[in-house]
C-alpha cells in the first residue's frame, strides 16, 4: 500500500476525531492543554489500537461485530451528546461542568471515533498489508486532527458561551446519527 493511499485514509479516519474533538472543546469550559493531551493522545491511541485490533482479529472480529459496530458508534455518540445537553441545561445546579476528556466518557467516545478504524484494520489484514506503518500514521493522523478540532473548538466556544456545550452535544449526535444512517444506506443499496 503505498504512502498517499495510507495518509489519505488516515485523515478519511481522522474527520470524526477532528469534529469530536471540536465539539468537545466548544463545550468546555475553559480547555486547558490536559484536555488537549488527554482527548488527542486518546484518540490516537485508540485509531491506532483498533487499527492493530482489526488487522489481528480478521474475519473473526468482523463476523462477530457484524452491523453492530455503527450501533455501538451511535449509541455512545449518543448518549455523551445528551449527557453534554442535560449537563449545559443544568449548569446552574451542577457544582461543576461535565469533563468528557475524563473518565468513561473518555474511553466511549475514544471507542465511537475509532470503530472505522478497526473496519480498515479487517480490510488491511484481509489484503495482506503489513500493519504497523498504517497503523503508526492512523494513530498520530488522529492525534494531531483532535488536537486541531479542539483548538478550532475552543475559538468557537469562546464565542458562543452557555450554548457551546448544548451544541457539542447536538453534533455528537448528529455525527452518531450520520455513523448509522452510512450503514443502513449501505444494507439497502443493491
Amino acid at each position: 500500500m503505498d504512502a498517499l493511499t495510507i495518509l489519505g485514509t488516515a485523515v478519511a479516519l481522522g474527520m470524526d476525531a477532528f469534529a469530536v474533538g471540536a465539539a468537545v472543546a466548544a463545550g468546555l469550559e475553559n480547555v486547558t492543554g490536559r484536555h488537549l493531551f488527554r482527548l488527542a493522545w486518546h484518540f490516537g491511541l485508540f485509531q491506532f489500537l483498533m487499527t492493530v485490533a482489526g488487522w489481528l482479529g480478521g474475519d473473526g472480529l468482523s463476523t462477530f461485530m457484524g452491523g453492530l459496530s455503527n450501533w455501538i458508534a451511535f449509541g455512545l455518540l449518543s448518549l455523551l451528546g445528551i449527557n453534554m445537553i442535560r449537563t449545559a441545561s443544568h449548569a446552574e445546579d451542577a457544582p461543576e461542568s461535565f469533563d468528557p476528556t475524563r473518565g468513561w466518557s473518555l474511553v466511549g467516545l475514544s471507542v465511537a471515533t475509532s470503530i472505522d478504524a478497526l473496519a480498515v484494520g479487517i480490510s488491511l489484514g484481509l489484503i495482506n498489508v503489513e500493519i504497523w506503518a498504517p497503523s503508526i500514521i492512523i494513530g498520530c493522523t488522529a492525534l494531531v486532527m483532535t488536537f486541531t478540532g479542539m483548538k478550532l473548538g475552543d475559538r468557537v466556544g469562546m464565542h458562543l458561551g452557555q450554548w457551546a456545550e448544548r451544541i457539542g452535544g447536538i453534533v455528537l449526535i448528529a455525527i452518531g446519527l450520520r455513523i448509522l444512517i452510512e450503514q443502513l444506506m449501505q444494507k439497502t443499496s443493491p
